[in-house]
């Protein structure tokens, strides 16, 4: 390897490029998410603790080996992604429906603990910018933070959806609109861009979860009674095939000056 191989390595970060292909991929996997997750948790009838116990099992699995890795690998990227979505499925739903604090509770837990996250990452590294993440210390608070956004995220969706009665249609266009006006704002305000990031990181789950199930929830509750197994399988078919298709290049690291700024 030479030395400009070398020092472009050095200005990687362990996390993909944000642009337009990254929030497509995510909100299929989002989607995915919720499907795949209730597929065990409910079609397979395994129940949300056992559902939880598998996929965080398999989270832990892939965010240690994606943390060990030298550089982004797209695959691996994603695959952790999906796992730490599925995961948030069923631990928000094992919170909220097994344990009994409701979505209300539930979704006010997890937004502390997402800011919790946040903030402690913030102290430890200096700063929360994507393009910073590529050391050890930085990826484990930023898949910590991830994985309390994709069980806020899960929460969020079935209480706008289940107890305000917008409905899982209305929810999806009501997420989607949110996240339409972040755009807005990032391309036609001076609005902190970190906030926003992580702002539409979060909506992007409440998005997937409800439009995941108004593709698997039965007629009588409001959704189009697909197959979960299959609607799982398609939307893993659709990702595969973006990530493929779709350019996939790591994020870059500005260096020291970026760490010591503000974010």
């Amino acid at each position: 390897m030479t030395r400009d191989d070398l020092e472009r390595a050095a200005a990687e970060s362990k996390v993909p490029a944000v642009t337009l292909g990254f929030w497509a991929i995510k909100i299929l996997a989002t989607t995915l998410g919720e499907t795949g997750g209730d597929t065990v948790s409910m079609t397979m009838g395994l129940g949300y603790l056992v559902g939880t116990a598998i996929f965080l099992a398999i989270f832990i699995a892939l965010a240690a080996w994606q943390i060990s890795a030298k550089r982004f690998h797209p695959f691996l990227y994603w695959a952790t992604i999906i796992a730490s979505t599925t995961a948030g499925t069923t631990m928000a739903d094992f919170a909220t429906r097994s344990m009994g604090i409701g979505y209300t509770g539930g979704s006010a837990l997890l937004l502390v603990l997402v800011l919790a996250s946040l903030a402690a990452w913030k102290l430890a590294t200096g700063s929360i910018r994507v393009e910073t993440v590529r050391t050890p210390k930085a990826e484990a608070f930023y898949w910590l933070t991830i994985t309390f956004s994709q069980t806020l995220g899960t929460a969020l969706g079935d209480w706008v959806a289940d107890t305000e009665g917008v409905g899982f249609g209305g929810g999806a266009l009501l997420f989607g609109a949110l996240l339409v006006l972040l755009a807005i704002l990032y391309f036609r305000s001076g609005v902190n861009r970190v906030f926003l990031f992580w702002a539409a990181f979060i909506l992007t789950r409440p998005l997937g979860a409800t439009v995941g199930d108004f593709l698997d929830k039965p007629l009588g509750q409001g959704g189009l009674a697909f197959s979960r197994p299959l609607a799982t399988a398609a939307l893993a078919a659709a990702i595969l095939l973006l990530i493929l298709v779709l350019p996939q290049r790591a994020g870059r690291h500005d260096g020291g000056a970026e760490e010591r700024s503000s974010s």
